[in-house]
């Protein structure tokens, strides 16, 4: 693998010092289409251009989902949005081996492209690799592994954008919902943190599937841009167990055992952990360039007036609970054809509940006064 990978430098290196070398007729321009990994970064699956050309001995993949851990800062930039992903190159080798290890699919789609276009692609993707064109600032659904290879080839065929089979008509979050079956703190974790941009209707090619369908039925000259399309490695679609703990279901019971305690200073409490979620969120909100983040409605529910609770006196706080309930009615509202509202929704009934509790309420004369 090393003596590859070598080998690879060295032809690159070479050839960013000379003219590049003339593809032949028999040259494979192709898309990887990766299946999803169990890492959450892996969850979407991802995309790879392959560029194979057996009289030139090349067979090479060209990744835009690169990124270096050891960056100074690392999540404080991926918070931000300014972390700057990159492509690499490897050996066709040694990019299956790594999805055969993981057990991931693999399928490839050989496009139908004259000698012509697969030259200047190949040429523009080795120049990238000494320039600045190499780096990329990665955004959620505008700029990834997936965006960046469909640009190349919408640029390529005259077709910018690539035009979009799937369905349009749903929301961008609609769209990532399935890929969190069964993974309930990343489907948490995802619809607290994204904002009002993943609510807006999917018109855009931004996942691997999503760029499969697309060249699938891609139409150029008169003739379907995709030649053959095969599978090269099957992988392992792993089916998630259930789990107790990695449900809703988790969430109520420890929710409703709050509320069977009866206890003022855990309402406070929790009510106080939801304040620093929502100044969180409206950080976040403030300081991130990632536009899916922008306009947090969730700052709503998980409000940061809520972090102010303990320290004010009976009747300041009897003002910002009713407060707070008014705003969770309008965030009910809006919550109304959101896909999550079923996992809000506990959040929702019991942070009016302890909200009416500790201003002197008794929601339903139910449970008696806090003690």
């Amino acid at each position: 693998m090393l003596k590859k990978t070598l080998l690879l430098l060295f032809f690159f290196s070479v050839n960013s010092f000379s003219q590049n070398p003339k593809l032949s007729e028999k040259t494979k321009v192709s898309i990887f289409t990766c299946g999803r990994g169990e890492e959450l970064y892996s969850t979407f699956g991802h995309t790879a251009l392959r560029i194979k050309d057996d009289e030139n001995l090349l067979d090479v993949v060209f990744n835009y989902g690169a990124f270096d851990f050891r960056t100074e800062n690392f999540y404080l930039k991926f918070i931000k949005g300014d972390l700057q992903y990159f492509m690499n190159v490897t050996s066709y080798e040694d990019f299956i081996l790594e999805y055969q290890t993981d057990e991931r699919e693999v399928i490839e789609q050989t496009l139908n492209l004259p000698l012509t276009k697969k030259q200047k692609l190949f040429e523009t993707l080795s120049a990238s690799l000494y320039t600045y064109e190499r780096y990329y600032t990665y955004k959620f659904i505008d700029r990834n592994c997936t965006t960046m290879v469909a640009d190349k080839i919408s640029t390529l065929i005259g077709q910018k954008p690539l035009e979009k089979v799937d369905d349009t008509s749903i929301s961008y979050r609609k769209v990532l919902y399935p890929y969190f079956e069964n993974y309930f703190w990343y489907k948490l974790g995802i619809n607290i943190i994204f904002g009002a941009k993943t609510d807006a209707k999917a018109a855009k090619v931004f996942l691997p599937i999503e760029l499969m369908h697309s060249l699938d039925k891609a139409i150029v000259d008169g003739k379907p841009l995709v030649s053959e399309k095969k599978t090269i490695l099957k992988g392992n679609k792993k089916q998630v167990a259930f789990s107790f703990f990695n449900s809703i279901y988790l969430i109520i019971m420890i929710l409703l055992l709050l509320i069977l305690m009866n206890k003022r200073f855990l309402f406070l409490s929790y009510l106080f952990l939801c304040g620093i979620l929502g100044v969180f969120l409206c950080i976040v909100g403030l300081y991130s360039q990632h536009q899916e983040v922008l306009w947090n409605y969730n700052a709503l529910l998980f409000s940061p007036l809520f972090f102010t609770l303990p320290f004010l006196k009976q009747t300041n706080l009897n003002k910002i609970c009713k407060l707070s309930i008014a705003i969770i009615f309008i965030y009910a509202i809006i919550m109304i054809n959101k896909p999550y509202l079923l996992i809000m929704l506990p959040f929702m009934i019991s942070t009016i509940y302890m909200l009416l509790k500790i201003s002197g309420k008794n929601p339903l004369k139910l449970l008696p006064s806090i003690k």
